[in-house]
């Protein structure tokens, strides 16, 4: 996943995005963790639904992401 700010070109919006973390709601599910561009990326550990949440200061965003097993 990628975060972005709207509008891109607003005065904080590279610090905005650049101090972005994100959690998973159950690890034992799904984990979130920086990748190299910058964005996060989403492992599925067991089938279930979890909430990732996005922040940066006062800004929060949050998902809901299912994770289906293989078939």
């Amino acid at each position: 996943m990628t975060v972005t700010a709207d509008p891109a070109d607003a005065d904080n919006a590279t610090a905005i995005v650049s101090a972005t973390t994100a959690a998973s709601s159950d690890d034992k599910i799904a984990t979130v963790k920086v990748n190299s561009a910058g964005g996060f990326d989403i492992t599925g550990i067991a089938a279930g639904s979890v909430t990732v949440t996005f922040t940066s200061g006062t800004f929060k965003a949050s998902v809901a992401v299912t994770i289906t097993a293989a078939s």
